[in-house]
């Protein structure tokens, strides 16, 4: 594999181009040379951008450990590397205003390296999460097909409502079954009858956190336990959907279910939000807060249904990434 070449460059090969991607850690595309997020500092709430350090490389969190020193810092926005626009703010803030109980997440909670290299996670706690709204701005729509995925952490991790990355409603609302198209990594059982304690991967795809193709617990799910895991969904929409797991340090994907929609989800209705930490129904002025915790470190939204071949790339695309 060329070590220029990042998750979005593999989607884009495969047919499947990125219409958001994000990471505190490192570029999503192998051409990437820009800012991936944003901290505050409490001293005198100042902000920077922190960037990679080269194209197609990591972060450079030498400027973070600089500008932060003395005080402390908070991550305000995750920049949107796929060009589309698509940055995540932090519910709470002046852009995505949010509840009182809403904030953003501290910015040196957990450090890691990533290809050699000193990097900071997005290490959220219940009050956390971050959301964008790119219905018009390329992000799927409707029925259209779709394609996610995110590495995380099987270590910091509950059973609050929702650690979720991906497709939600633009009104924060619970509007409809199919609304959502998200990623779901916690040790939630939505329906009961789950099978040991997780964490798992499944599909919020609103009013439940799907496990398989029905309410109904799938035998086939594995729990994910590791350091670092690798969480992938895919819809098509109108039929099927799957989920992926994996450690995102070695080996290769487990394929938890690939099947039918849940009866009431085809075709879907999804609104074309993005959302980070938090489930649909979230954070607005006048609601609650986030309950869940988890990490994110990367991920991304493609438009189309990637291939088996494509998600094989990514997965040793991420172990080659030497998550440490």
């Amino acid at each position: 594999m060329n070590a220029s070449t990042g998750p979005c460059d593999l989607y884009e090969s495969g047919g499947t181009p990125c219409v958001a991607a994000h990471s505190t850690v490192r570029a999503l595309f192998g051409a990437y040379a820009g800012k991936l997020y944003q901290v505050r500092r409490a001293s005198d709430n100042a902000t920077r951008d922190i960037s990679v350090l080269k194209a197609g490389g990591p972060a450079d969190s030498a400027p973070q450990d600089a500008f932060c020193a003395g005080t402390s810092c908070v991550i305000t926005v995750l920049y949107d590397q796929s060009g589309h626009g698509n940055d995540l703010w932090y519910q709470g803030s002046d852009v995505v205003p949010g509840s009182p109980r809403s904030s953003p997440a501290k910015a040196t909670t957990e450090s890691l390296q990533v290809s050699g290299s000193k990097v900071y996670s997005l290490y959220i706690n219940p009050g956390n999460s971050y959301w964008r709204d790119g219905h018009t701005t390329g992000v799927p729509t409707g029925s259209a097909p779709e394609g996610l995925y995110m590495v995380t952490s099987g270590i910091h991790v509950n059973g609050g409502c929702c650690f979720d990355y991906g497709n939600s409603e633009t009104t924060r609302k619970a509007d409809r079954a199919g609304a959502m198209d998200a990623i779901n990594f916690s040790k939630q059982c939505w329906f009961g009858g789950c099978s040991g304690t997780g964490p798992w991967v499944q599909a919020d795809l609103e009013w439940g956190l799907f496990p398989g193709g029905s309410s109904s617990w799938n035998p086939n799910q594995k729990a994910l336990p590791h350091k670092y895991v690798t969480a992938i969904l895919k819809n098509d929409g109108t039929t099927r959907f799957a989920l992926k797991g994996g450690n995102a340090q070695s080996g290769s994907l487990t394929k938890l279910y690939e099947g039918s929609l849940p009866p009431n989800y085809s075709p879907m209705k999804k609104q074309g939000a993005i959302v980070l930490g938090s489930g649909g129904d979230c954070c607005k002025p006048d609601g609650g807060a986030n309950d869940s915790a988890g990490t994110f470190y990367e991920g991304a939204i493609a438009a189309g249904y990637p291939n088996d071949a494509t998600e094989d790339a990514l997965q040793n695309n991420i172990i080659a990434a030497g998550y440490e």
